[in-house]
């Protein structure tokens, strides 16, 4: 079976083995390339790569809406990694048999799953791909060797970025004043514009706007859940709940709040709410360190749900509660696509390009002068070794907030009665 590739070695690949290869790549491309002469007609299917981040793949939801529109539902596709694959299940925007996976169970189920998953985009004979990783060089190399004669993604022109080659045929520059939701409709809109005009791109970006809840759990699954909450609370009515997400990716360990502060959060809302009940979230790996939290809070109304649920459960859980705090990461985005209201907590990163964008979402960023640290531009990739920007957000802030939607839920919840 082989362990799970860890996120530092797959970013130390790209860099040192994916960067060589797109160099090799784009000699090949510049020599003639192999796939024959590209030309300019529309396309008749789409597929788009977005290897990591499940976050950013609910973001690219109106992308994936449009593309149904240019080519028709059964006509665009996506390629992720394997754990990935579920956020795209959940949104229902394309069939689940257009999904391409890459497993990441192990160096060997990578490289073979790759092997196949590029045979497989040859034979489809795709029109276009497009790469929505931000200056990944492993989802690049892919795009290319898709086959597809149009191929829209990032480039670096004068080294604002990471060197990943030349092998787009719509090269789109990196815009960092765009929302990532944004960046993804500049990305699509790209091939409906000649190659040669690149990157000028004469397309006026079209304003954000609020989208609303598009999760549908299960009447099982639902069940689940309020059995999970009864069993935990030992009430036989559902209690209100709000849940708190001590922890972030391993992308990016510098997105945390400190968990004391989670800790002390959980107990002045036990202390103004007193039906309240308090759940930590996570995944099973962080069993552990959340049942710890749960003693550390020490109230009957505090317990640790994190390993107990599936991913499409998890959001299920999320219908039925009231708030989400969480830190930064991928369970704020999934929690958009519910009716929760979500506090989500930023410092490596600004909301201005990566906050979900609903009328219940609220995002707490301090702003010092050091933050954000992180972006596409420096291939996410930080100095930091202490996380000031996310200690600046005081429990203060957060309590105000989740209170504040806590009562907005219940008025919320009144209307549909």
């Amino acid at each position: 079976m082989g362990l799970p590739v860890k996120v530092a070695v797959l970013q130390k690949a790209d860099r040192w083995c994916f960067g060589p290869f797109c160099f090799l790549l784009t000699v090949v491309r510049k020599l003639g390339g192999l796939f024959g002469a590209r030309t300019e007609s529309r396309p008749r299917n789409i597929l788009f790569v977005k290897l990591a981040e499940q976050g950013s793949t609910v973001l690219a939801a109106p992308t994936l809406r449009r593309a149904v529109e240019m080519v028709g539902r059964e006509n665009v596709y996506f390629l992720c990694f394997e754990e990935n694959r579920f956020v795209l299940d959940m949104m229902e925007i394309i069939p689940p048999e257009n999904v391409l996976t890459v497993s990441t169970e192990s160096l060997f189920t990578m490289a073979s799953g790759t092997l196949r998953v590029i045979g497989r985009m040859q034979r489809m004979g795709l029109d276009a791909a497009i790469d929505l990783e931000f200056l990944a060089r492993f989802s690049a190399a892919l795009t290319y060797l898709s086959g597809a004669r149009l191929r829209v993604g990032m480039h670096a022109f004068h080294g604002e970025g990471p060197y990943r080659g030349d092998l787009m045929t719509h090269r789109i520059p990196y815009n960092p004043h765009l929302h990532t939701t944004q960046m993804f409709q500049v990305m699509v809109e790209a091939l409906n514009a000649p190659s040669e005009l690149f990157p000028t791109f004469n397309y006026t970006v079209p304003p954000l706007e609020f989208y609303e809840p598009s999760f549908r759990a299960s009447a099982e699954e639902l069940r689940r859940m309020e059995e999970l909450i009864r069993k935990e609370t030992g009430k036989v009515s559902l209690p209100r709940v709000i849940l708190l997400n001590p922890n972030a990716s391993d992308l990016l360990p510098l997105r945390r709040w400190p968990t004391n502060r989670y800790v002390e959060l959980a107990k002045r809302l036990l202390a103004k709410f007193p039906e309240v009940y308090i759940a930590f979230t996570g995944a099973k790996e962080e069993t552990v360190a959340n049942e710890q939290l749960v003693r550390e809070v020490g109230s009957e109304r505090c317990f640790s749900a994190a390993g107990k649920t599936t991913l499409r459960e998890l959001l299920a859980l999320y219908t039925l509660c009231d708030v989400l705090v969480t830190n930064d990461s991928g369970p704020a985005h999934f929690a958009s696509l519910t009716p929760i209201h979500v506090v989500t907590l930023f410092g490596p990163e600004t909301p201005a390009l990566f906050a979900a964008h609903t009328s219940r979402h609220v995002a707490l960023w301090a702003g010092i002068a050091c933050s954000p640290c992180v972006s596409a531009l420096n291939n996410r990739q930080s100095a930091c070794k202490n996380n000031l920007c996310m200690q600046a957000i005081s429990v203060d802030q957060v309590f105000a907030q989740v209170c504040r939607g806590f009562v907005g839920r219940e008025t919320d919840c009144a209307n549909l009665r």
